[in-house]
């Protein structure tokens, strides 16, 4: 009998190398290699046999016949907008997230809720009483389309999929799945990219949409090797701080849509709520007459809605003053004061600045800037910002206001909202006709604050 070869595969990036290696040259971590068997079989099991396997040839592009992309409506509006208007047949999407944060109650949600279609939920960490208990929680109503069953082999999912017949298929999660195909262990690189191959394969060939649930690392990142973020057509990441009520879905990677799109939920008892219109959830009427408080006009896609930026700041009573910034980059945050200190001449390098977005959420807006900077000078001087004013504007290394995108939008929610004034950059050709809200334009920092502080 031969001697089975082995290789070493990097459980982080996927490297192969001959021998064992300390540190991985390719991603640099360290303790990462492990063994794993190498079959020379080739041949695709039986199981998925009823797979297509003929043969294709190249033709002209203008030959290619193409109709407008149909996609299956999931019945939950902020998961169509992320994906871009609803899940496209034979596409691969993938959901991260840390774990806790809600991905299978998400997907069941869908799941439960989608009519007319047959769905095949895989589950691999959960038993099917497990899951019927998380449906009961839910409190929706039983779809007599959906299919449950608890496995961990690719082959026996082939054979429920060839049985049950689904229109959709989900796999939670793809690191408990194996195959025959590797020896290795589940979750490892070997396992995680051959698992995935054949699911691309059977929702390409089979025009079934399939929807993967993978874990995330301690670094935050998809867990197992980085092709499979490169085969799958969409990449969402689910995330959220658990002490908060609010859940974010954003779009990574999208072949069908836009990656700008913003998905927001809330975490109730009873599931995750779809949070419609978040501007209202997002700002709280309990800062009237508290210094450190300003309202922004953010944009996330196409979405617009009003944030709550949140500053203190006071004396370093131990040397070296303290900044820390939660929900915004601190880097950016840097220099900001900066801004502060060298363009208005406001003295902050003594002193401690502390900066929250409030409810928990990220903006990488840079229309904030005003906002931030307003809310960390009325902390400074400790004087109170009027709750009926918003702001909206990027601020230059220069203390100029620049221009941002989408400002109509932002005025518009602004003033849905009942906000009396906003302050913006300064523009040319914005209509002002039918406004109840009074817009300032500023060009400089210093203008702005007039405006707030007089």
């Amino acid at each position: 009998m031969a001697k089975a070869k082995s290789v070493y595969v990097c459980q982080n990036c996927g490297a192969e190398a001959a021998k064992w290696v300390g540190k991985c040259p390719a991603c640099g971590e360290w303790n990462t290699y492990v063994e794993e068997i190498i079959r020379k079989e080739k041949n695709v099991p039986s199981t998925v046999g009823f797979i297509s396997s003929e043969k294709t040839k190249p033709i002209r592009i203008q030959e290619v016949e193409t109709t407008d992309e149909v996609r299956n409506d999931t019945g939950n509006n902020e998961f169509n907008r992320v994906l871009g208007g609803g899940i496209v047949p034979g596409s691969l999407t993938l959901i991260g997230g840390e774990p806790g944060i809600g991905k299978s109650t998400l997907v069941l949600q869908i799941v439960l809720n989608i009519k007319g279609k047959r769905t095949l939920y895989v589950s691999g960490e959960e038993s099917t009483k497990q899951l019927k208990l998380r449906s009961d929680r839910l409190m929706i109503q039983n779809n007599p389309d959906c299919y449950i069953v608890s496995e961990t082999s690719l082959e026996q999912i082939f054979v429920h999929i060839q049985n049950v017949k689904p229109d959709l298929v989900i796999i939670d999660s793809i690191q408990t799945i194996s195959t025959e195909m590797a020896e290795s262990s589940p979750g490892s690189v070997t396992q995680v990219r051959e698992c995935s191959a054949a699911l691309l394969k059977f929702a390409k060939e089979s025009s079934v949409p399939v929807l993967l649930i993978g874990h995330i690392n301690k670094e935050g990142n998809i867990a197992g090797p980085k092709v499979l973020e490169h085969i799958v057509d969409t990449v969402l990441q689910f995330e959220g701080d658990q002490h908060y009520m609010y859940r974010i879905l954003r779009s990574i990677k999208n072949r069908f849509g836009s990656t700008e799109e913003l998905g927001i939920y809330e975490m109730r008892q009873s599931g995750l709520r779809e949070v419609s219109n978040p501007s209202e959830l997002l700002l709280s009427n309990n800062h009237e007459g508290l210094s450190g408080t300003a309202i922004g006009a953010a944009i996330e896609g196409v979405r617009p809605f009003l944030i709550e930026a949140q500053a203190l700041v006071s004396t370093a009573a131990y040397g070296n003053p303290q900044r820390s910034a939660t929900g915004f980059d601190i880097r950016r945050l840097n220099m900001l004061l900066a801004v502060l200190e060298k363009r208005v001449g406001f003295k902050l390098a003594q002193k401690d600045v502390y900066l929250n977005i409030a409810g928990g959420i990220k903006i990488n807006d840079p229309a904030i800037d005003l906002a931030i900077i307003s809310a960390i000078l009325s902390s400074n001087m400790d004087i109170a910002i009027d709750g009926q004013t918003c702001l909206a504007g990027e601020v230059g290394l220069s203390g100029e206001i620049r221009p941002i995108n989408r400002i109509e939008q932002r005025i518009a929610e602004a003033e849905k909202l009942g906000f009396k004034r906003i302050i913006i950059p300064e523009y040319k050709n914005i209509s002002m006709k039918n406004r109840s809200i009074e817009v300032c334009f500023a060009r400089k920092v210093d203008e702005a604050f007039k405006f707030l502080f007089g």
